[in-house]
């Protein structure tokens, strides 16, 4: 069986093929951030389905393909869509598209993602900058025998969420004149909705929003010496909160809705994240 390491290589190899000069700056694009992938300029796309080993996604929203160009003169890397644990993959290949963007030689990741709030304060449509992490999953990305080409045994997780990202979220935001909020992220497995009594454990453990990805992508990062910033999009208010049963369709379109202030942020956080990699 191969290595998860030579596996790389090969993605590695036919994505260098498409295009030569390597990203500085990753993006995972969430659910209704797709097309902004197809706004880069001198814009490479390759479907995932060419790229060697490249899980692809079942779920509504996730397009599936790897752009490569630029944003303001940026060199960007983006997932357009992402896979996820509760579709039936082991971590090793929910976090193969980060673990690639790694590979292609970015110094920072950004990831996105559609999260349900459990912060009372919270409002759908709201932008949340997370600041720490809650792995509830079950599942850690770096089980098993450790690849000590890929990363330390035993990596330090004090600031998963790179302060120099946050900061540069935070003035990207300002200078977009867009409302950030800041919390801490709550990842579980899915798919169901999780219910009241969970969020009220969750609300206890110090949870500001819940989702279904991020945190084995974050952590996989981390173990690479990767910098990793993330934006959640409060897409609906969690159970027990929200006044309605839950519905991907309402993330969907809340997503949709909250577009054009994620793309404004996303755009400037791209840039102040160049900034701040030097």
């Amino acid at each position: 069986m191969s290595t998860l390491s030579s596996r790389l290589s090969e993605a590695q190899a036919l994505v260098s093929s498409r295009r030569k000069s390597p990203p500085r700056v990753g993006v995972v694009l969430g659910s209704g951030l797709g097309a902004f992938g197809d706004t880069l300029s001198h814009l490479t796309k390759i479907p995932y389905i060419d790229i060697p080993h490249m899980p692809r996604s079942a779920v509504v929203g996730h397009a599936g393909n790897l752009c490569l160009g630029e944003i303001d003169g940026v060199s960007v890397a983006c997932l357009q869509g992402r896979v996820h644990a509760y579709e039936g993959h082991d971590a090793d290949t929910v976090t193969f598209g980060v673990r690639l963007l790694a590979r292609l030689g970015v110094g920072a990741v950004l990831l996105t993602n559609a999260a349900g709030g459990i912060d009372a304060s919270f409002a759908a449509g709201e932008l949340m900058l997370i600041c720490d992490h809650l792995n509830l999953t079950g599942k850690n990305p770096l089980i098993g025998p450790n690849d000590d080409a890929l990363g330390p045994r035993f990596p330090d997780m004090s600031t998963a969420y790179d302060p120099a990202l946050r900061a540069a979220a935070h003035a990207a935001a300002r200078r977009a004149g867009i409302t950030l909020r800041e919390g801490v992220y709550a990842g579980l497995m899915g798919p169901t909705y999780e219910t009241p009594a969970e969020v009220r454990m969750l609300r206890t453990l110090g949870a500001d929003a819940v989702g279904m990805s991020t945190v084995p992508e974050v952590i996989a990062l981390r173990h690479l010496g990767v910098r990793a910033g993330a934006v959640s999009c409060i897409t609906n208010l969690a159970a027990g909160i929200s006044p309605a049963p839950l519905d991907h369709s309402e993330v969907e379109a809340t997503a949709k809705r909250t577009r054009d202030a994620f793309v404004a942020l996303l755009t400037g956080w791209i840039v102040e994240t160049a900034r701040a990699l030097g």
